[in-house]
């Protein structure tokens, strides 16, 4: 790190902490009511009722609109917090149709701070580790907890999301890497798809595209199943590791918006509901409506083609950073840049196969086939994959494996602890992730974004402000399911609300421009975003350093973002 460099970064923190201090002394945050609607029936008991998260609560008696302390009118009027957080209320011409009433806030353009300052030292320094501490203490402090410990990083890390990272991503993979390093056989594996299907950089990346899209519930577990598995043969065909997270990342979140067969449409479904429209009035309308703006989600589309055009050895499109890392590893066959810092250690990257012990290929195929047909499985059945289950699965026949073929119980475990520490750095950035974006949204970044639209926007404009809107709130906040949380109950009804007064001819087809926008904005900067947990997993498992990942993704993905935005803009000109 040059001077200059550390001179930028202490500046950096400096003007981060000292902000956040005089934001919690002296800047009060905008409350705001905020409307939040379910489909309210009656349940077997007569009551009324609601799902959240498929399972079933009950009202509380509902209070009139106009007595409710979580009024704008009363929210603009209190100094400090409301005396309540959230109420069910009804109006007086709709008192069978209530909703519930909730208050949130946020600190204007200080709401972003915490973000900003990450994302700006992960560019700076190359060290997500520092960026997202200092991120987080930034966070932390606007809201008054300077005790990170105690107010901030425990509650956080004892929650069930930071659990289950730590069990699936520290102790199942990095247990299942390790074997397999320490087995052989991953690089069993690869020599045996060297000699029957792979033959080059464009083959592995081909073979590496068709897993992606194979592997279409999108997500984490897409991200770290294709990537474990096509590392060593793409390793030994000399393709970069920009190249392969690239092509990794691009096929996870973008083709689940594509071929929707997953969770996605059964959790979006529950934020888009909207009084008085029909064709999103029950569960099954608002489903059919998701499938029906499919061929709206130009991005989706377009960032799967994308990787496909560079499989095949097409890159013109694909930017310098990324030509440039291509022709590094054709030319020297050095797979990193020479100041990279790889996420994955270098005790996963060799094989230390104990003496007399024979690899297999299938030792690596048959855990990959196990957990690939436990997460299908328990789809089908369960409504969503057990990862898991799935990985667990996977890690007990490697494990039962290599000791029926001979190897030595101290032996296997020596293996799994190299695994976990190889990818314990990892998880760690993983749950500061989690945390820097669990104190955004607490902060109110996304709903400051959201507050700026108004109704007497332009109805052709409206989607391309809400792709952008939505692209700046998850790139912020590293979450594409937590911007849909944030942004589909608010921008929903306001692209009803301005077809209406547009006199659109076609305002359900308006509504499936804009509804792609929001699910396509989202996966985008969900997918470039540094503190994002899909592009942190893209990174480890191929062995990419996270931000030569970020940089080099980040052309491509905005060309296809582009063009997205172009298409939107004529289709609302176009078809409405």
């Amino acid at each position: 790190m040059s001077k200059l460099t550390k001179w930028a970064t202490l500046i950096c923190i400096i003007f981060g902490v000292a902000s956040a201090i005089y934001i919690n002394l002296a800047v009060s945050p905008k409350w705001l009511e905020n409307q939040v609607r379910y489909q309210i029936y009656l349940n077997d008991a007569g009551q009324q009722a609601y799902l959240m998260s498929g399972k079933e609560k009950t009202l509380p008696p509902p209070v009139p609109y106009e007595s409710s302390p979580l009024r704008q009118s009363e929210l603009d009027l209190i100094e400090g917090e409301p005396s309540i957080k959230q109420q069910w209320v009804y109006f007086n011409d709709k008192p069978d149709e209530p909703i519930l009433l909730t208050a949130n806030y946020h600190y204007e353009l200080w709401s972003l701070l915490p973000a900003f300052i990450a994302i700006a030292l992960c560019l700076l320094t190359r060290e997500p580790l520092l960026a997202l501490f200092s991120g987080i203490v930034v966070g932390a402090f606007m809201v008054g907890k300077f005790d990170l410990s105690a107010d901030v990083l425990i509650p956080n890390l004892a929650t069930t999301d930071a659990a289950s990272i730590l069990v699936l991503y520290l102790w199942l993979l990095g247990g299942l890497m390790g074997i397999w390093s320490r087995t052989g056989a991953a690089l069993a594996f690869a020599e045996m798809m060297s000699r029957k299907f792979v033959r080059g950089p464009r083959s592995a990346k081909l073979v590496t595209w068709c897993l992606g899209v194979l592997f279409f519930q999108g997500g984490t577990m897409s991200t770290v199943l294709v990537g474990t598995t096509v590392k060593p043969l793409a390793d030994k065909a000399n393709v970069s590791h920009e190249e392969l997270s690239y092509v990794v990342d691009s096929t996870a979140s973008p083709i689940a918006s594509v071929i929707a067969f997953n969770a996605w449409p059964a959790y979006i479904q529950a934020l888009i509901f909207v009084p008085g429209v029909a064709f999103l009035a029950t569960e099954s309308d608002r489903i059919d409506f998701f499938f029906s703006s499919i061929p709206f989600s130009f991005y989706g589309i377009f960032a799967v083609v994308g990787t496909f055009l560079v499989s095949i050895g097409f890159y013109r499109f694909a930017g310098a950073p990324m030509r440039k890392a291509i022709n590094r590893a054709r030319l020297t066959g050095q797979l990193d840049a020479e100041n990279a810092s790889p996420l994955s250690a270098k005790e996963l990257q060799t094989v230390s196969v104990p003496v007399g012990y024979h690899a297999h290929w299938f030792e690596f195929a048959v855990p990959l086939l196990s957990l690939i047909m436990v997460a299908v499985l328990t789809y089908l059945f369960m409504g969503s994959p057990q990862i898991h289950w799935a990985f667990a699965s996977a890690l007990g026949i490697a494990l039962i494996t290599a000791i029926a073929k001979g190897m030595t119980i101290r032996q296997v475990f020596e293996g799994m602890g190299t695994g976990w520490k190889g990818v314990v750095v990892a998880s760690v950035i993983l749950m500061l992730a989690i945390t820097i974006g669990g104190i955004s949204k607490q902060l109110g970044g996304g709903l400051y974004l959201v507050d700026l639209l108004g109704e007497d926007l332009p109805y052709y404009l409206l989607p391309v402000v809400l792709q952008l809107l939505t692209m700046l709130i998850a790139f912020s906040t590293g979450t594409s399911w937590g911007t849909y949380a944030i942004a589909f109950p608010l921008a929903m009804p306001l692209a009803w609300a301005i077809a209406q007064s547009s006199g659109l001819a076609h305002p359900e087809v308006f509504m499936m421009i804009c509804f792609a926008t929001v699910l396509n904005g989202s996966v985008y900067g969900d997918q470039c975003s540094p503190i994002s947990d899909t592009t942190i997993l893209s990174a480890m498992t191929t062995g990419c350093d996270l931000m030569d990942h970020v940089k080099t993704q980040l052309v491509p993905a905005t060309t296809a973002a582009g063009i997205a935005a172009i298409l939107w803009t004529l289709s609302s000109l176009l078809l409405t």
